[in-house]
């Protein structure tokens, strides 16, 4: 049943290792990202928030596909942004976690936000009492607790955002799902084999992620 693994025929591993670094470089994109919107959505001044509030709402409620197709189409093919240049299939890698950075950075903001509203109001006027700015409060004294509190929903994200990953086969992004889509053209005998074997390994890159941020949550919690 497994013989095509055994053919040398497919590059599994080397599918897999795109995967995660597609994973790895959009996860660190979504949340500096996701940390500058939620500064935007916080902030005093009335023009960041309205864009901040206006992002989150427009793209998180946009299917991937078409943002990553957009980031394709309108940014390489009509502007001839490449992003450091290359080949397509390096082109299409560093589109693909631009645009997840882009998306899920608006679900990380949203966490985020969630946290905020977990740290007591006087902390931060205590903090503005003592002289400190806006960007001062927000860093210093409130996102430490922030990302405390929300370190269990950030998994959750992460843990979508490694398997969104295969949405970036749309602009050719030579990750796990490419390979598993000419796996099923070319064995169509064994079917339930290649869904196994592409099963079990987003299983092995998205269940340690979860173990180990959930045992970061329980040594992070807040004690209130």
């Amino acid at each position: 049943m497994f013989d095509f693994l055994d053919s040398g025929q497919y590059d599994l591993l080397g599918a897999f290792w795109v995967t995660a670094k597609l994973a790895l470089y959009s996860a660190i994109g979504s949340l500096i990202w996701g940390t500058a919107l939620v500064g935007m959505r916080v902030s005093p001044v009335p023009a960041m928030r309205a864009f901040g509030t206006a992002y989150v709402n427009l793209v998180r409620n946009t299917p991937l596909t078409v943002v990553l197709v957009a980031c394709s189409f309108a940014l390489n093919q009509t502007l001839g942004i490449t992003l450091g240049g290359g080949s397509f299939e390096d082109i299409g890698f560093r589109l693909a976690v631009l645009g997840l950075s882009a998306y899920t950075g608006t679900f990380v903001c949203e966490a985020l936000r969630s946290g905020i509203n977990t740290v007591p109001p006087g902390q931060a006027e205590a903090a503005r009492a003592l002289g400190l700015n806006f960007t001062q409060v927000l860093t210093l004294v409130v996102f430490p607790q922030a990302f405390r509190a929300v370190v269990t929903p950030l998994a959750n994200v992460l843990i979508a955002l490694t398997k969104n990953t295969t949405v970036a086969s749309a602009i050719s992004a030579a990750e796990a799902a490419v390979l598993m889509k000419e796996m099923v053209e070319n064995e169509a005998d064994a079917l339930f084999a290649v869904f196994a074997v592409f099963a079990f390994g987003f299983i092995l890159l998205t269940l340690p992620t979860g173990l180990l941020l959930g045992w970061a949550a329980k040594r992070l919690a807040v004690k209130r």
